[in-house]
């Protein structure tokens, strides 16, 4: 595979790599197509980079070191291919909380109610949906959590025995907020995701991640890939640790994107997230999700995860939701959509650039073995902290 990261020209990027000459791993930032070690002892983590001031600023001063072409790096990234004796990409944080948000749209809300009422069974899936449209409709991307109207659909539903706990955090007024691994657990672009075994209806779910120092300023945003199990969290929402917490199931990047002069909340707010997955088996989707059909906004999500309730002093990384949840067939007719290993998932957008990942078992992904107490001794023996 030699599939590029497709990062834009402009903008600064930070971000995170592995080289041999380093124990530690590097702080790298993108210019004019070359990959850049800033590693440093005022930043020498991104959770670091994040706290400054002005992360943009520092980022684009910082000297650093050519390590490689960026092309050449993100080919070496991937898991099948990969030199170890050569640069390649991470995850882009490293220290922050991993978190994220769900049913943020509206539209997924009802792949939420679906699932539960289905009980994890993709077969039933079809008649739900088409059942529940006809009692609410199809155009809910206005519908504003907490409103009257939505408190009028919800009490359709319920009337209908389509009430879920997803209502709640769906179209009521308290976000739902969860953890999707731990720090150091995520992975990056070219890395396998991992599902679980036990798993036999499931799907990625293309996102862009927020960015926020401890103080809770938003800093930047990325891509990512949260991972989720359908027939588990469908059996019980109880059950969405198991759902979403497993062994390379959180993807991020290629690279934060920080905010600067070319690049704000507002482009957050309107970007167009879209993905492709392409099979072994010679089956291919693709679909996209637009920011501007989220109904809560990135701030709003941001201060529901952290704030005087929950600090965070290492910041957070927050996925903010998706509102495209595949359900084309994939075989058997009725039974939607679910993995295959060896799937390759593609989740891009315009302003930043792709995330590649290949699809496999968590048993069969990369064991998660360098976690913070790794890094700091690394860093320590660097002279970097």
């Amino acid at each position: 595979m030699t599939n590029a990261t497709h990062l834009p020209a402009e903008g600064l990027f930070v971000g995170r790599a592995r080289a041999s000459d380093a124990s530690h791993p590097l702080v790298v930032t993108v210019r004019d197509g070359t990959v850049f070690d800033i590693t440093s002892n005022v930043a020498p983590t991104v959770r670091d980079v994040c706290e400054l001031p002005d992360p943009a600023r520092h980022v684009r001063s910082a000297k650093g070191r050519p390590i490689g072409p960026l092309d050449a790096i993100a080919a070496n990234s991937f898991e099948t291919a990969r030199d170890p004796g050569k640069p390649y990409l991470l995850s882009p944080v490293d220290l922050q909380a991993i978190k994220a948000s769900g049913v943020t749209f509206v539209v997924s809300l009802l792949e939420r109610v679906i699932e539960e009422q289905a009980r994890g069974s993709a077969e039933k899936a079809d008649a739900i949906r088409a059942d529940i449209a006809g009692l609410i409709g199809h155009d809910l991307s206005k519908l504003k959590p907490g409103s009257p109207e939505a408190m009028e659909i919800k009490a359709k539903l319920i009337a209908r025995g389509a009430w879920s706990q997803y209502l709640e955090v769906g179209i009521g007024p308290d976000a739902e907020i969860f953890t999707k691994c731990q720090p150091m657990a995520s992975v990056g672009f070219g890395a396998d995701v991992g599902l679980h075994p036990v798993s036999t209806w499931n799907n990625p779910e293309p996102e862009i991640a927020m960015i926020a120092a401890s103080s809770g300023r938003i800093v930047g945003a990325t891509i990512g890939n949260d991972v989720n199990l359908r027939d588990v969290e469908g059996r019980s929402a109880l059950l969405l640790g198991k759902a979403k917490d497993n062994n390379a199931s959180a993807a991020l990047g290629p690279f934060i994107r920080l905010f600067d002069e070319t690049f704000s909340i507002g482009d957050v707010k309107q970007a167009i997230v879209r993905l492709k997955v392409e099979g072994e088996d010679g089956f291919s989707l693709e679909g996209a999700s637009s920011m501007a059909e989220i109904s809560r906004s990135p701030e709003e999500l941001v201060a529901a995860a952290m704030g005087p309730h929950h600090q965070y002093p290492d910041g957070l990384a927050l996925y903010l939701g998706t509102m495209f949840v595949p359900s084309k067939d994939r075989g058997e007719t009725g039974k939607g959509f679910t993995h295959k290993v060896g799937d390759i998932v593609t989740i891009s957008s315009e302003k930043f650039g792709a995330l590649v990942n290949r699809v496999r078992l968590s048993p069969d992904c990369p064991h998660w073995t360098y976690g913070a107490s790794h890094l700091m001794r690394d860093l320590a023996r660097a002279d970097l902290i």
